[in-house]
C-alpha cells in the first residue's frame, strides 16, 4: 500500500474506485487499522459511485509511531480528566484532525464526504467543524461528543481499555483481543470463532503497537469535550449508532443529533460497538443516500 507525508507525519493509506469520482475518506477508530473498514464495504460505496480512501491513524498500523520510551499512565490521566484537570498528552484529537486534512491535502482532494467511527467519528467532527469548506458530508458511526454528562461503558469496560493484556506473546494477545470483541460487540450479531479469530490475527500480524493504543486513548482524554465545536458543523450529517452499545452507549447519539445543526439520526437494534457484516449492506446503503442528498 502507499504512503503520503500529511501533518509532518506518514500516513499509510489505500483507495477503491476511479479516482475522478466525488471522494469518500473512511476514518477508523481506537487502535483500528483501516483494515477493520472491510474491503466488501469499500466496495460498495466505490460501486455506488465513489473514490474511496481508508487510511492508517498515526501511531497504528503502518503510519507513523509516535516514538517514547514510557508507556502513557491512562489510569491517572482519566482521574485527572474526571476532576477536571488538564491531562498532558503527547498529541490530541485536534492533531489528528490535521493528519485527516494533510491526508486530503496529500491526495488533492479539495472536499471530501467524511465517514468516522468511533474516535474515527471524533476526529471527523473536529474536521467538520474546523475546516468546514472540506466537508461535503459527515457520517458519524457509534461516536460521542466526548460530553462528560453522558452516560459512559461499565466500569469493567474502562477498566479493560486502560489495562495491559496479561502475557504478551502472540496468543495471549489474540485472546485478549477477542474477549475485548466479545465485550463491546453487537449482542444480535455475534461473530463466529474463526471469523473472530481470523480478524484479530490478522490485524495483529500486520502490526502491533500498544503504546500507540495507549497515547491514542490518551488523545482522547485530554481532548475533552467538544459540544462547543458542534453548532460550527455545516456538512449535512448523518448519526448511525447500535442501540445495544456497551462502550458509547446511545445516549450519545441523541446528543449529537441534538447539538449539530439538522442532524439525521438512525438507532440500529442489537448493534454495538463493532460494524457486523450482517449490517454493512445496510450502512453502505444510508451512507451512499446521504452522499446523494
Amino acid at each position: 500500500m502507499p504512503q503520503v507525508r500529511a501533518n509532518g507525519i506518514n500516513l499509510e493509506y489505500e483507495t477503491f474506485g476511479d479516482k475522478g469520482a466525488p471522494p469518500i475518506v473512511l476514518i477508523m477508530g481506537l487502535g483500528g487499522q483501516l483494515l477493520l473498514w472491510p474491503e466488501e464495504f469499500c466496495h460498495a460505496l466505490a460501486a455506488g459511485g465513489h473514490y474511496v480512501v481508508r487510511f492508517d491513524n498515526r501511531d497504528v498500523g503502518l503510519s507513523s509511531k509516535l516514538e517514547q520510551p514510557r508507556r502513557p499512565r491512562l489510569m491517572r490521566a482519566a482521574l485527572a480528566s474526571m476532576v477536571g484537570l488538564p491531562v498532558k498528552a503527547p498529541y490530541t484529537l485536534d492533531d489528528m484532525a490535521h493528519d485527516t486534512v494533510g491526508l486530503l491535502d496529500a491526495l488533492a482532494l479539495p472536499r471530501a464526504h467524511l465517514v468516522g467511527v468511533s474516535m474515527g467519528g471524533m476526529i471527523a467532527q473536529i474536521v467538520a467543524a474546523k475546516h468546514a469548506g472540506r466537508v461535503d458530508t459527515l457520517t458519524l458511526i457509534m461516536t460521542t461528543s466526548g460530553n462528560p454528562r453522558l452516560p459512559g461503558p461499565r466500569l469493567e469496560l474502562r477498566l479493560r481499555l486502560v489495562r495491559p493484556p496479561v502475557g504478551h506473546d502472540r496468543e495471549a494477545l489474540v485472546r485478549h483481543s477477542m474477549e475485548t470483541w466479545r465485550l463491546i460487540g453487537s449482542p444480535a450479531y455475534p461473530p463466529d470463532e474463526p471469523t473472530l479469530r481470523a480478524k484479530v490475527e490478522r490485524s495483529l500480524d500486520r502490526s502491533s503497537y500498544r503504546h500507540g493504543l495507549a497515547r491514542q486513548t490518551l488523545a482522547i482524554i485530554a481532548s475533552g469535550s467538544r459540544v462547543p465545536l458542534l453548532k460550527r458543523i455545516e456538512a449535512p450529517t448523518l448519526i448511525l449508532h447500535g442501540a445495544d452499545d456497551p462502550l458509547v452507549p446511545v445516549a450519545a447519539a441523541h446528543d449529537l443529533a441534538h447539538h449539530i445543526p439538522g442532524a439525521r439520526i438512525e438507532v440500529v437494534p442489537g448493534m454495538g460497538h463493532d460494524l457486523p457484516p450482517a449490517l454493512l449492506p445496510r450502512f453502505a446503503e444510508r451512507i451512499l443516500r446521504h452522499a446523494r442528498r
